[in-house]
């Protein structure tokens, strides 16, 4: 059965579409007996307005937009990179608690999802006149988004790319969490430390400071960089060539805690303990690093505070959208947890 209308709520009630629009938005050019024949109408089909749709039929001019949002409230679209990581999740769940605290609508779409189809999401955004755009993650085709960033305010979260004038970055140190990753386990005693890589600009800066690390204590001959791509297989299968190397690694950084997993049971099934024969380090310190059975060692690189920030980085620049643009970055932090321990000492006889 398919949900009721706008349409099915006027022909209950007795009145045009555009009365019951009216009414849906608190207008006071509504008298009260037919207000009163409008709610009924809405309470005994069940009916609730697509929040989408009425934007579309409430936005402003575009010089008034901060408050065209349903029932005057600023809207937000958010261009998600790939619902399925659960760090972006967390960022997510901490823009949205400022949006909603300080009075804003929040529309999700997932790039991964539409991509396929070839959809400009952006354009989306555009066409529903959203009063701001937040793009999280590294998402493909930038000059898509260059092209919303000049049309509307814009904050990239989580990710380093693309540079936009007028655009805000809000991610974390990358440098300096992929730094504490490699520092701990080269201080645990590890000396031949691998790297499962990410991609974009994060994925480069993790690298690179892995490799300047390891040059740093005379370790760079026994630095290994394997690339990886984000996901679970990605790790397992960069996993399986580090480990079936004939001088395999001691440790393996992961690019993120999806990476790790799959190296953790690409470990497991070529019969090797964690952490005693084999000590891994992810990055994000998501949930998936505090599930017990895992307890992976990580880095904690503050997704619910990096999305709060990336909020409040928007409403300043919906309220001041030619400010200059600005770079935040969050403080990352080492979590050791189950998964380091000092490298296996030679065998006993």
């Amino acid at each position: 059965m398919r949900p009721p209308t706008i349409r099915d709520v006027a022909e209950r009630a007795g009145v045009s579409k555009s009365l019951v629009s009216l009414v849906l938005r608190g207008s006071d050019r509504v008298g009260p007996e037919r207000r009163r024949a409008v709610l009924a109408a809405v309470e005994e089909l069940g009916y609730r307005p697509n929040a989408a749709a009425r934007s579309l039929s409430e936005r402003r001019a575009p010089e008034t937009r901060g408050h065209a949002g349903p029932g005057g409230r600023p809207l937000v679209g958010v261009l998600l990179n790939d619902l399925r990581n659960p760090w972006f999740v967390e960022l997510l769940d901490g823009l949205n608690s400022l949006l909603d605290a300080r009075g804003a609508h929040m529309l999700l779409a997932d790039g991964h999802l539409n991509r396929r189809l070839g959809e400009d999401l952006t354009r989306t955004f555009t066409d529903l006149r959203v009063d701001g755009l937040v793009a999280v993650g590294t998402l493909p085709g930038p000059q898509m988004l260059r092209t919303a960033a000049a049309r509307l305010p814009t904050v990239v979260a989580g990710a380093r790319e693309p540079v936009l004038p007028h655009a805000d970055i809000v991610a974390n140190d990358d440098e300096c969490g992929a730094r504490l990753a490699t520092e701990h386990l080269i201080g645990l005693g590890h000396r031949r430390i691998a790297h499962i890589a990410g991609v974009g600009t994060v994925g480069e800066l993790r690298r690179r400071s892995f490799e300047t690390v390891m040059r740093e204590h005379g370790l760079a001959g026994s630095a290994v960089v394997e690339r990886g791509d984000l996901t679970e297989e990605g790790g397992y299968r960069a996993a399986v060539r580090l480990l079936s190397a004939p001088e395999r690694p001691t440790a393996v950084f992961a690019f993120n805690d999806i990476a790790c997993v799959g190296a953790l049971t690409a470990a497991e099934e070529l019969g090797l303990r964690v952490p005693r024969d084999l000590s891994l380090v992810g990055y994000d310190n998501t949930y998936l690093a505090r599930l017990r059975h895992l307890w992976l060692t990580t880095v904690d690189s503050a997704g619910h505070d990096v999305g709060r920030r990336a909020a409040q980085c928007l409403l300043d620049r919906i309220a001041d959208p030619a400010r200059p643009a600005r770079t935040v970055l969050g403080t990352p932090a080492l979590e050791v947890r189950g998964t380091t321990a000092p490298p296996p000492g030679p065998a006993v006889s």
